[in-house]
């Protein structure tokens, strides 16, 4: 290959044709997106995993203007969702979508609405969540054991 010839996309990330280990950027990734905090851009606590967000219209309307992973949260939350499902759906871990997703909020993009400790932390609530699930019919159509 002469010199200032572009390199073949089979060779980009083999180990002659690249300085850097290919498998480094996925963990680095995360602290570039939120520039190594782990925290949002207030003093309070991590948003909890079961935080509702939804977009405001002043976030639609900034789509255009918003980094990528910003406008892809905002884009997300047109239909209310959690903090877990957004991270899962856009396949961010789960602390990026925190930080980012409180900095939204401070910038009045996203409005945030966490659950009543009390209701998450009432136990009779997870009693109808797993009973509901095991109403629920497998694969097969017979209900799960109930023990």
């Amino acid at each position: 290959m002469a010199a200032g010839e572009p390199v073949p996309h089979e060779a980009a990330g083999s180990e002659q044709g690249s300085p850097e280990p290919v498998g480094r950027a996925p963990a680095i990734r995360p602290f570039l997106l939120t520039a190594g905090r782990v925290s949002g851009s207030g003093a309070a606590a991590a948003l909890p995993v079961e935080t509702q967000i939804v977009a405001t219209s002043a976030g639609l309307t900034a789509l255009p203007s918003l980094t990528f992973e910003q406008h892809d949260i905002v884009a997300a939350c047109r239909r209310p969702q959690s903090v877990a499902e957004l991270a899962a759906r856009l396949r961010l871990h789960l602390n990026v979508v925190r930080v980012l997703a409180d900095d939204l909020r401070a910038a009045g993009h996203l409005a945030v609405h966490v659950p009543n400790a009390r209701t998450v932390q009432d136990i009779s609530v997870l009693r109808r969540v797993i009973d509901g699930l095991r109403a629920v019919p497998d694969s097969r159509g017979s209900l799960r054991d109930s023990s």
